[in-house]
């Protein structure tokens, strides 16, 4: 049996071997049979089940049994290839063609066997027909019977963390409905639902006025303990309908999201993209496969290869005859996936973003190594935007502009520098918060006290390309190779005057994502940066970022620490040797405008070792939110 994958979706005609043979052009009574076999067999495949029903000696009984296998090998193709041709009788009316059928089964191996035709004619002169019996179709076939197909998947291989511990677990769900049938009041069943589940009303009502009677119209799938948190709110409903099956879950509906992403239903999107050798889908409608992030990316190597297996069974369904197998192909289990999170740092970074009702990410990497240990957003944001977010970072981007003026050799942590409550670029004003003034100060109180005027008179000294530059030594800019998208950021190497002040105080054309800044953390935290790493032995997503010289970082640590110990993010002081940066990013276009809060930053010897992160609060209008976020995960952290 041939076990090569392919599906077939549209009934194509099959390529059949050898010529076919419009009449017999021999005497040859051999060649006679060979060409009426071959023409049923073209009709057949060709999907022309009338014209192949005619070249046999009962019409409609070949009708009936070919139109039963095409429902029996739904989407199936049927190619075959003649065999021997032995001619029988006393008079030559009799023959016997072998054959071999090959079925390309929609979404799983294809389906080969052998059997054979039998022919007879009136007399010598007379045209062969095909015997009309159960045989034509499979050898094993007979009278009252039909083929059963049952499909099959294997169980989905897992994505284990960073101790080879699977992430994901079939956990019971209740699958939050309509029957139609029972609805007796519509738009008061919509309303109730509506507000239990956070479902439109007019969603629910449209989906069940398109549904046909005695439909199932789901409105939400929940986690059991989601549902009985509303459970008293909906059960009661007339028309509404509860059953439970189970799905491949997360811990939790945050766990990992962005990165991990999740398992479903198959759409027809997911079905189209994943193609076997012949360019086939390898799944089908009611697979469970991965919808979004590695659960998608990986989709062939977790979910593997379908099987099947065809038995004969009695067309009389009131006889409890389950059938006998006639073949099978077992499915092919798919291979692990090995990430590097870490479920306690998961669970510290879930339960610190919990705690915010504004939408917040926090994005966690192993300084050193790149290797993403947590991706968390909580349930007010859209989870993508911790991985591929684009934000201005504000003063967290002062670790990159510090990285350049000290890279320049111009000024040193110590050096004096004025900190005025304004400056003005181009006629263009800016300020610090609340226009703080601190005369004259060394450079690092400049940073500790997020001083913006300090930092744009500084930039301004600078090469037009030096932003840039000292961006690019942390990755800002790469394009990562990954299976689930990083956006790297974007700092321009071109900009002047009002907009390059702008870029070294982190607003202007200056964009980065959470990830992003975690991973410049990172590179600063071990002196050597990396390349993002979502996935254990995987490829790498590209070349390591060279870092500034070693001479910069031992200056720029020391002010990062400064401002957990003395600076804007004080709050953090009592959470271990914590270094880091925070930031205020405006945006939009309200006056005054509304704000970003960003903390990014490392420890070193924490309870799991030296970790990077960034934490974002969107519309947060201050750093301190941030600080309380990060503040939360490290106290949350456990060895």
């Amino acid at each position: 049996m041939s076990t090569r994958r392919g599906t077939v979706l549209l009934v194509t005609t099959a390529v059949l071997a050898g010529p076919v043979l419009a009449a017999c052009s021999s005497d040859d009574p051999a060649d006679g049979a060979r060409s009426a076999a071959q023409a049923f067999l073209d009709a057949w495949s060709g999907g022309d089940l009338e014209t192949a029903a005619g070249d046999t000696d009962d019409a409609a009984a070949t009708t009936t049994l070919l139109q039963q296998t095409a429902t029996d090998l739904p989407d199936a193709t049927l190619s075959a290839e003649l065999g021997d041709v032995a001619v029988t009788g006393d008079d030559d009316t009799a023959a016997t063609v072998g054959w071999t059928a090959t079925w390309d089964l929609a979404a799983a191996p294809d389906w080969s066997y052998t059997a054979t035709l039998d022919l007879t004619r009136a007399d010598a002169d007379a045209p062969w027909q095909v015997v009309a019996e159960p045989t034509v179709v499979h050898p094993e076939l007979v009278e009252g019977q039909h083929l059963q197909l049952t499909r099959s998947l294997p169980e989905r291989a897992a994505i284990t963390d960073a101790t080879g511990a699977p992430l994901f677990t079939e956990t019971e769900v209740v699958n939050v409905g309509v029957d139609k049938a029972q609805v007796t009041d519509l738009p008061s069943l919509a309303s109730a639902l509506g507000a239990a589940t956070g479902i439109d009303p007019a969603t629910i009502t449209a989906d069940v006025e398109a549904a046909g009677d005695g439909q199932f119209v789901p409105v939400i799938t929940l986690r059991r303990p989601d549902f009985e948190a509303i459970r008293a709110q909906v059960f009661d409903l007339p028309g509404a309908v509860f059953p439970t099956s189970t799905r491949l879950l997360a811990p939790t509906a945050q766990f990992g999201a962005a990165l991990l992403g999740r398992v479903g239903d198959a759409t027809a999107e997911a079905i189209d993209e994943t193609t076997g050798e012949d360019g086939e889908p390898l799944y089908a409608a009611g697979d469970a496969l991965g919808l979004s992030g590695l659960q998608r990316a990986y989709q062939e190597q977790l979910t593997g290869t379908a099987g099947f297996t065809v038995s004969v069974i009695s067309l009389d369904t009131t006889t409890g005859d389950t059938g006998t197998v006639v073949d099978s192909v077992d499915p092919v289990a798919g291979t692990p996936l090995q990430v590097p999170l870490v479920p306690a740092i998961q669970n510290a970074a879930d339960a610190a973003v919990a705690g915010q009702s504004l939408a917040t990410h926090l994005v966690v990497v192993r300084p050193g190594t790149g290797e993403i240990l947590a991706v968390s957003s909580n349930g007010a944001a859209n989870a993508g935007n911790a991985l591929s977010g684009q934000f201005p970072p504000g003063s967290s981007m002062k670790t990159i502009t510090a990285t350049a003026l000290l890279s320049a050799g111009t000024v040193t942590p110590d050096t004096a520098v004025p900190c005025p409550g304004t400056t003005t670029v181009d006629g263009r004003e800016f300020e610090n918060e609340d226009q703080f003034d601190l005369g004259t100060v060394p450079l690092t109180t400049a940073f500790a006290q997020s001083c913006n005027t300090t930092f744009i008179q500084q930039a301004l000294t600078l090469p037009d390309d030096a932003l840039a530059a000292a961006a690019a030594g942390y990755g800002v800019g790469t394009d990562w190779q990954l299976p689930v998208g990083i956006f790297s950021g974007s700092v321009p190497a071109t900009s002047t005057g009002t907009t390059k002040a702008a870029d070294a105080i982190g607003q202007g054309e200056v964009l980065m994502s959470p990830a992003q800044m975690a991973l410049v953390a990172a590179g600063i935290a071990s002196g050597t940066p990396a390349a993002p790493v979502e996935v254990v032995g995987g490829d790498p997503a590209g070349a390591a970022p060279t870092g500034p010289s070693q001479a910069v970082l031992d200056q720029l640590r020391p002010m990062m620490r400064e401002v957990v110990l003395s600076g804007t993010a004080r709050g953090l002081s009592g959470d271990g040797e914590v270094y880091g940066k925070t930031g205020t990013a405006e945006f939009g276009s309200n006056t005054p405008p509304d704000s970003h809060g960003w903390f990014v930053g490392y420890q070193l010897g924490g309870p799991q070792g030296d970790i990077a992160f960034a934490v974002l609060v969107e519309a947060g209008q201050s750093s301190s939110v941030a600080v309380q976020v990060t503040n939360a995960f490290l106290a949350g952290l456990t060895g």
